[in-house]
């Protein structure tokens, strides 16, 4: 009985410390999520420079509320490029499972893509591989786990028609056992380059693979902001080319560790579900004994 008694205080003082603090951050996240829009069909993003349209099997939650999600529930980094993101009908950020799709702009200018056709990815994924070790140095020191870059989930491919660029990583964070999937496509404008970063777990790659098209089909650049309405005497031209978009992320020497902040996404969220889980699962283990001890 002096076992179990101590055990009980052991736990209510745990509790007090751990699950107050969450208990609290849960019902002010389930307290905003109620007014938090999802919205239907098309919107012009606040830029003025890309719209979305999607079907009814999508929703779009509008810049500040995404960065919210990124940074107050699933515990990401601040990014003000952040634009908004494309979640499916039904969806809360508490709730696992689901893959989002997280729209960013990154406005550097023209890019030009000469280079389409001669890049070698195979040898790009091993020089992103052989700067992993310095990455990881940098993610330690920001306080994030380390990574481990498995290698192309999709290779890049780009479609010059649609000046769309496609590829997927496969990525793995810490210790975790599940691989991160990190499905990208960056859809070039006039004045800079759109990013749709679609995050989620490896064994959901057919399933974001299935539901891409439909998605980007729905995403697009403002006529008088499109590639196609690129004006070289007045409009600025990015230093770097295709293959920087698909390396940039990862690349040590350009000191571009933004990218991988997103890909994080799904790591964080696993973490910040599973500590809300475990705050109720100690509640429970408090209240039945407290209830064995007659305590209220």
């Amino acid at each position: 009985m002096l076992l179990l008694k101590q055990l009980l205080l052991v736990l209510t003082i745990f509790c007090s410390i751990t699950c107050k603090g969450s208990a609290e951050s849960r019902e002010e996240i389930e307290r905003w999520l109620q007014g938090l829009e999802l919205k239907p069909g098309k919107t012009v993003i606040e830029n003025g420079a890309v719209s979305v349209d999607l079907t009814d099997a999508y929703r779009f939650i509008n810049g500040a509320d995404a960065q919210k999600i990124l940074t107050e529930v699933w515990n990401n980094p601040p990014d003000k490029s952040v634009l908004g993101m494309i979640v499916p009908k039904g969806f809360s950020p508490t709730s696992a499972g689901a893959t989002v799709v997280v729209l960013q702009e990154q406005p550097s200018g023209y890019v030009s893509d000469k280079d389409a056709a001669s890049i070698d990815y195979d040898k790009m994924m091993r020089e992103m591989q052989e700067s992993m070790p310095e990455i990881n140095k940098q993610r330690e020191k920001k306080g994030f786990p380390t990574l481990d870059l498995v290698g192309w989930a999709e290779r890049p491919y780009y479609d010059q028609e649609t000046h769309k660029l496609y590829w997927a990583k496969e990525i793995k964070f810490g210790d975790s056992p599940v691989s991160t999937l990190n499905y990208n496509v960056r859809i070039l404008g006039r004045k800079g380059v759109l990013q749709l970063n679609a995050i989620g777990s490896m064994n959901q790659l057919d399933e974001v693979k299935q539901s891409m098209p439909e998605i980007l089909k729905s995403v697009n650049y403002q006529e008088g902001s499109r590639y196609v309405d690129f004006d070289p005497k007045i409009d600025k031209v990015a230093g770097y080319g295709l293959a920087a978009l698909v390396a940039g992320g990862v690349a040590a020497k350009a000191g571009l560790f933004k990218g991988l902040l997103i890909g994080i996404l799904a790591f964080k969220k696993a973490i910040i579900l599973g500590a809300l889980a475990l705050v109720a699962y100690l509640k429970k283990i408090v209240g039945w004994f407290r209830g064995l001890f007659g305590k209220k």
